[in-house]
């Protein structure tokens, strides 16, 4: 009497070639998973990342004043990244003020004018101030020539701030 246990079993590995092919992809996904991830490539550097590794911030491409203001804000977060507020702001700020800023075909501050001060609180107008002038050279008005554009400053009692061009918003 022949063996049952022969090739013709049910359990064969000859009769069941998706058991070894699962198997072996099974084996080849764990030695995959057991190799080391190769270190992260770091992404290109943005045209102000590499303005500001030169030391000057990259050229503003903005047509407008109000476009500009979005780079002005940019800029100055990235100078005082320690000194944003993050996340919402509360309800009660410490000072509001809207100042406005002159900016020459080099990206130098020429003027500051304040639209509405916080007359109550004179060392934020001197700090924003010192910040404002602090921030130059800002991006150059490529399209514009010079510019003047507006920001409205909202500052905390803790001392940090967000422009309203960039603000998270208010509680």
């Amino acid at each position: 009497m022949p063996d049952q246990r022969s090739s013709s079993s049910p359990s064969s590995p000859r009769k069941r070639p998706w058991l070894w092919g699962s198997l072996m992809a099974a084996v080849a996904s764990l030695v995959a998973g057991c190799k080391s991830p190769s270190a992260p490539r770091a992404p290109a550097p943005s045209p102000a990342q590499q303005g500001q590794a030169s030391g000057r911030p990259a050229p503003s491409d903005a047509a407008t004043p109000r476009a500009y203001r979005q780079d002005g804000a940019r800029h100055l977060y990235a100078l005082n990244a320690q000194r944003i507020y993050k996340g919402q702001l509360p309800p009660v700020l410490y000072a509001v003020g809207t100042l406005e800023i002159d900016i020459d075909r080099q990206g130098r501050v020429q003027r500051l004018h304040w639209l509405r001060a916080p007359r109550h609180a004179p060392e934020v107008i001197a700090e924003i101030e010192r910040t404002a002038r602090a921030a130059a050279p800002y991006p150059v008005p490529a399209r514009l020539g010079k510019v003047t554009y507006i920001d409205t400053w909202l500052w905390d009692k803790s001392g940090k701030f967000q422009l309203d061009t960039l603000t998270e918003g208010q509680l």
